[in-house]
């Protein structure tokens, strides 16, 4: 018998899905708009285990109730399971009473705006700001801004941190003797994506023999991503910045925010996917011309 409604149900969820697709689809995306919202501000903290407690509840009791309690009739169960998930929704506006905290004021701060309203200078300003700080006190640094975030081997590399920047976190992380400071650091829309990545090394007779690991780092991640790396020697001071597998040396603070600010530009993106395209048409041209 339970088994029977259950059917009807889902036909019937199904059978309104077909009818009216978009609201459908609308609908679910708002849904996972939510939950995802939800997941990612408890994501780290003591509440991300409290969700799992609380869906992992809910599931159970639901198969016990649907499963169970109908298939043998019990009705004291149906009965009482309304009021115990509203039971379950109390308790756990108590156990949660310090992220629903923190997500109300991060709404009333305007703090879920920044991601669609930050501007380059927000994101430029921190990473002059550490790399002339470390450049003064020739500390090695190797900062990889992303123009297109991609999921890959690089970020898996690291350390997750999706830590807001910070001149003051860049140059934690770079300090001497600290867990991360020999390999770099990944930054996308005013955020360290990860900490402590090891980037593809460039081949050694496309880097001058002067140059170090870390330059040679840059120019190699810059060859395979869509990136705007900036290095600081640790032997030298110097600051640097590797785009699209061009080393640009000895920037001031002055001339680091102005490559940063053309590089990290909405116009950019286009611009260097284009430029990406051309080399790769020249160089097939080129090939062509060799074989010929």
């Amino acid at each position: 018998m339970a088994q029977v409604r259950i059917t009807e149900e889902i036909r019937s969820f199904l059978e309104r899905v077909l009818a009216l697709p978009w609201i459908a689809a609308i609908e679910l995306f708002l849904i996972g708009i939510v939950v995802y919202s939800i997941l990612r501000a408890l994501q780290g903290t003591r509440g991300a285990r409290l969700v799992r407690a609380v869906m992992t509840i809910l599931a159970v009791s639901f198969a016990v109730v649907w499963l169970v309690a109908e298939r043998f009739h019990l009705d004291r169960i149906n009965t009482l399971y309304p009021y115990f998930v509203f039971g379950v929704f109390l308790v756990s506006l108590v156990a949660f009473q310090t992220e629903l905290r923190r997500l109300l004021m991060q709404f009333g701060e305007g703090a879920w705006l920044q991601r669609w309203l930050q501007t380059p200078a927000e994101v430029i300003d921190p990473i002059v700001t550490a790399a002339e700080r470390l450049s003064r006190k020739k500390i090695g640094a190797l900062m990889a801004v992303e123009r297109n975030p991609e999921e890959g081997p690089i970020v898996e590399s690291g350390v997750k941190l999706d830590a807001v920047l910070s001149a003051e976190l860049l140059e934690t992380i770079f300090w001497p003797g600290s867990a991360l400071h020999d390999l770099g650091v990944v930054i996308h829309q005013g955020r360290i994506r990860a900490a402590g990545c090891q980037f593809p090394l460039a081949e050694s007779d496309e880097v001058d023999r002067s140059l170090g690991s870390r330059h040679r780092a840059g120019l190699g991640l810059s060859h395979e991503s869509d990136v705007v790396v900036v290095i600081v020697s640790e032997e030298t001071g110097t600051i640097s910045v590797a785009v699209r597998g061009q080393l640009h040396r000895g920037l001031s603070a002055a001339s680091l925010r102005e490559v940063l600010m053309k590089e990290l530009s909405p116009s950019a993106s286009g611009d260097s996917e284009q430029e990406a395209a051309r080399e790769s048409s020249e160089s097939e041209a080129r090939a062509d011309d060799a074989a010929v």
